[in-house]
């Protein structure tokens, strides 16, 4: 069957950085159009204003299919058989019996000619693209039109070079793109493919391709001949907003470096998305990159514009800055009681008292009860109600500026941080976090399902982060008051130690099952755990205390006593028992991924055991005793993590 590329491109009106995700959406929805079981080659591209989607090799039409039609039942008789017979366009004879649950049936079975893929997808193709509309759609042809991301302005399809027809808001897809808004030489780009839709488009000022707009910003700053510090989100964002972008340097009064750098960093990066300059000390420079979306300034227009609105934003931060330092945080304290919190919860200022007493519970000093006490002030700064993300940052920069010990600066400085560089900083940061937790969690109002309005699973996130890389020993039973709660932040471990720190799913739940209660210690089990299973004892021992595990359910044995040494036969049952007591002896003194080794190095003793000896002897104390040996075997090495949840290679994991 032939085959041929299909190409969509959707013009649009400017759309936001984050609506670039949307072409996702897009590509498989078509791939679910297109594929019909078979594996397409697919490529994705876009730009501020386009959506660039190319299917290659899709089948000229649909597979023929065949299709089983009922018709009436046999009792009914001849006449009705005819009458199916003519309206399936066959004589009596062709139609076959079919014996079904409600009796016998005329029935046919016909062959169903697959549609031509240029008619699938003119079919298609509307419901397909107002299908990935997202979260903020807009409406330009009237409140019951079609709704997208931006208005719609230009749609190219076309399928081995043939346009398919279809309209969307008045607008006919067609073969004619579009160039650079403002440096495009041609009014319209006549497109055959691909490759001429991507070549039309350089020939016009835009680059398709981003990773060639990433390469030009960042080849284009290196000749400017400064230091830029790339971040790489704001790096990813210009990319993802212009199509022709070319790097430029511009300056402001030295002056201005007068003010602490993360408010200047906060206004270039944030705010201007501009890439700030450092000297060759690594200090800021009174100078910034900015990327516009043209080739070139040769008057400095451009850069002028953008030094002037710099200007502004740093005046208004020295202001505000100078402004806020005329009553120091600790005035300011009481003006938290006119800040909401929630309304069920009271002001930020009942917050803070609460944080207080959750660091005094915490074994906090002095300095955190201080950093506790005057973290959320900065709140009712005009520097944190202009520039919102550096709260906590200034209210840090501003203790120290007022002589508060450094210690509580940068406690304050750090509450927002993951994991506070300072211990002071991580003992006010997880009373934070608790005390948001435990106060929505005593409202009742702990997301389970997809939507967390206060953002309280990474509150738990956080807190889990604190204890583990911050190797803050608190146990879950200390810091979380209710079982609601543990289970809670249980839930976001077991997400830290799968997704973030990779560990597999079998060993996360046999380590937590063994206990969680000091986080710690649970991730220093799972690390020992995931490096010792790697040696060839530890798989076959796994599969033997799962063995232990079923015997010990199936004979319904929950004893706790310790096996009797004297009832142990010789051979392997006392071998296995001397072994293990010098194992457990040796274990109890080494690391954990030793102690595990130790174990690990039973395997031999425990298979010969297996093999020889018959648990469910007839003589009923033999018998006991060798299911309390097992018991007692299985309890002692499952402190580290329960084995048996360990997934042998060639079994499916949970």
């Amino acid at each position: 069957m032939k085959t041929a590329d299909f190409l969509l491109e959707i013009g649009v009106e400017e759309v936001p950085d984050w609506a670039m995700v949307l072409l996702i959406d897009l590509q498989a929805r078509l791939l679910d159009v297109l594929a019909q079981g078979v594996q397409l080659e697919c490529e994705r591209h876009a730009t501020p204003r386009r959506m660039v989607v190319v299917v290659r090799g899709v089948h000229e039409k649909e597979a023929d299919t065949t299709e089983t039609v009922t018709g009436p039942p046999v009792s009914a008789g001849l006449n009705a058989a005819q009458g199916f017979g003519r309206k399936m366009g066959v004589e009596v004879e062709r139609l076959k019996k079919t014996l079904t649950p409600r009796g016998e049936y005329y029935s046919y079975t016909r062959k169903v000619k697959g549609r031509r893929t240029i008619e699938v997808l003119s079919q298609s193709l509307l419901g397909t693209i107002l299908g990935i509309s997202g979260p903020k759609a807009m409406t330009w042809t009237g409140k019951s039109g079609p709704r997208f991301i931006r208005p719609i302005r230009w749609i190219v399809a076309l399928y081995g070079g043939k346009v398919v027809p279809f309209e969307l808001a008045g607008v006919k897809a067609d073969r004619f793109t579009y160039g650079h808004r403002r440096l495009a030489a041609e009014k319209r780009i006549r497109v055959k493919d691909f490759e001429g839709l991507r070549e039309g488009l350089r020939r016009n000022f835009v680059l398709l391709d981003a990773t060639e707009r990433h390469e030009r910003i960042v080849q284009g700053i290196a000749q400017l001949g400064v230091r830029a510090r790339l971040d790489e989100s704001l790096l990813e964002t210009l990319v993802n907003i212009t199509e022709f972008p070319t790097p430029i340097v511009g300056s402001f009064d030295p002056g201005f470096l007068a003010l602490p750098e993360e408010v200047l960093v906060t206004v270039m990066q944030h705010h201007q998305k501009y890439f700030p300059v450092e000297d060759e000390h690594g200090k800021l420079a009174p100078q910034f990159v900015a990327v516009m979306n043209i080739d070139a300034d040769p008057d400095g227009i451009v850069r002028h514009g953008n030094e002037r609105v710099l200007k502004a934003r740093f005046s208004d931060a020295k202001f505000f800055w100078e402004t806020d330092q005329k009553r120091p945080l600790r005035d300011r304290v009481e003006d938290l009681k006119h800040i909401v919190f929630h309304a069920k919860l009271g002001s930020y200022y009942e917050k803070s008292c609460r944080n207080v007493l959750l660091v005094q519970a915490l074994d906090g000093d002095a300095a955190a009860q201080r950093a506790a006490e005057l973290a959320k002030c900065d709140l009712t700064t005009e520097l944190v109600k202009e520039f919102t993300e550096l709260q906590g940052v200034v209210g840090g920069l501003y203790a120290r500026a007022q002589g508060e010990p450094e210690e509580v600066a940068l406690a304050i400085h750090d509450q927002y941080q993951p994991v506070p560089s300072t211990k002071t900083g991580k003992i006010v940061a997880l009373a934070d976090r608790l005390d948001t937790l435990n106060s929505f969690a005593q409202l009742g109002l702990l997301p389970t399902g997809s939507k967390d309005p206060f953002a309280l699973r990474r509150a738990a996130l956080g807190v889990v982060r604190i204890l583990i890389e911050g190797r803050e020993a608190y146990s879950l039973s200390q810091l979380a008051p209710s079982r609601e709660l543990r289970e809670f932040i249980l839930e976001r471990l077991r997400y830290y130690l799968r997704e973030v720190c990779r560990y597999s799913y079998d060993e996360v739940t046999a380590v937590l099952a063994a206990g969680a209660d000091d986080v710690v210690d649970a991730y220093a089990r799972l690390d020992a755990l995931s490096e010792v299973r790697r040696t060839p004892n530890f798989e076959p021992l796994a599969t033997s205390f799962r063995r232990i595990k079923n015997i010990l359910q199936q004979a319904g044995h929950q004893a706790t006593e310790p096996a009797d040494p004297d009832v142990l036969e010789p051979g392997p049952e006392r071998e296995l028992y001397e072994e293990y007591r010098r194992v457990q002896s040796k274990a109890r003194e080494l690391a954990y991924p030793d102690a595990l080794k130790a174990i690990a190095s039973l395997r031999p003793h425990v298979d010969l055991f297996f093999d020889k000896v018959l648990v469910n002897d007839p003589r009923p104390d033999v018998r006991k005793n060798r299911l309390n040996f097992l018991a007692q075997l299985l309890r002692e090495f499952s402190t580290i993590a329960d084995f048996s949840e360990i997934v042998i290679s060639g079994e499916q994991q949970k």
